[in-house]
């Protein structure tokens, strides 16, 4: 271990208090000597451990001073902030197994050195369902800076297959105006410079990532965008991330599914009790509610547009075809 020039001490007896103290562990000058000299090798006497301290209260930390040690207040973020940041990775898809593990490393460095006995889930990142790209925040920061410089970028999307690996299955050009949070993915919303639409993209789904020469198209020249971004047209693609047109979508739905109702679409719907069922309106995606309707066939029944109803009636035809017969016999 190196020796540390005293000069220093009053970093790192703030870092001390950032590491070991909390209410429930307070520090003594004493300790704060012994940590001083054991982790940096700096040896300073108690009383010069106190000006320190002094100027680290007037400097504006909240150092509190007991008859029985003091330790630090107020930090950054509190412990019950912190857990609530590491939840929002486990629980997030769209963050590969191996990010989660680093950020999280990085949030519990925040708190105490007690912090991390109490995150038991620190370790269990690789229980939850996370995408094996890796390139996440690679891509991100390659599609903010193409935004910022209003530039095109260029990229392979790919989908699972069989073997659980992600596989390509297009090149796509596009001009990127927005990053979107949706149900636990990131999507990038641009639009195809080869299909001339607006469409969105989930960020894991992207590799081989890169800015090109040409300019984006700018979104105000795109119909329907003549005002910029428009975000209730973008909250109309609910359930799922569509980017067909919404429209003003009624049905029936049984009241135990009320609190689904409301986590997917928000608190834009409208609910009208009628006897035994209620009416329910949304504006939305007929796209996503064709595949939200048969997600919830025994709980709804979609009235308007007729379109779209129609549509599912196909659906199940389909699907009682399908059933109708046994596979093997």
């Amino acid at each position: 271990m190196g020796f540390e020039p005293k000069k220093l001490a009053l970093l790192r007896i703030l870092e001390i208090y950032q590491k070991y103290s909390n209410s429930e562990h307070v520090l003594t000058y004493d300790d704060i000597a012994r940590r001083l000299l054991q982790e940096y090798g700096i040896e300073i006497e108690r009383k010069a451990i106190g000006r320190n301290v002094s100027m680290l209260r007037e400097a504006g930390y909240d150092i509190v001073l007991s008859r029985y040690g003091s330790y630090l207040a107020e930090r950054a973020f509190d412990d019950a902030e912190l857990r609530l940041l590491i939840d929002g990775i486990l629980s997030s898809k769209h963050i590969s197994e191996t990010h989660s593990r680093q950020l999280i490393e990085k949030l519990s460095a925040l708190s105490n050195v007690y912090f991390r006995s109490h995150i038991k889930n620190i370790y269990s990142v690789g229980d939850w369902s996370k995408t094996e790209n890796n390139t996440l925040f690679y891509n991100i920061s390659i599609v903010y800076e193409a935004i910022e410089n209003l530039k095109q970028i260029r990229f392979d999307y790919n989908k699972y297959w069989t073997d659980k690996k992600l596989h390509r299955s297009a090149i796509h050009t596009v001009s990127p105006y927005q990053l979107l949070l949706h149900n636990q993915r990131y999507y990038l919303m641009a639009y195809n410079e080869k299909w001339k639409h607006i469409a969105f993209y989930r960020m894991d789904r992207i590799t081989k990532i890169g800015i090109i020469n040409g300019p984006i198209t700018p979104l105000r020249t795109i119909p329907g965008c003549e005002n910029g971004i428009d975000y209730r047209k973008i909250s109309g693609g609910l359930p799922y991330m569509f980017s067909d047109n919404a429209e003003i979508i009624t049905f029936y739905a049984k009241p135990e599914i009320v609190d689904q109702i409301i986590d997917w679409f928000g608190y834009d719907v409208e609910f009208k009790e009628e006897d035994e069922w209620i009416l329910v309106t949304v504006y939305a995606s007929p796209n996503a509610m064709e595949y939200w309707a048969l997600q919830y066939l025994n709980y709804i029944e979609i009235i308007t547009p007729a379109h779209l109803r129609k549509r599912i009636q196909n659906d199940l035809k389909i699907a009682l075809d399908k059933y109708g017969e046994q596979k093997g016999e």
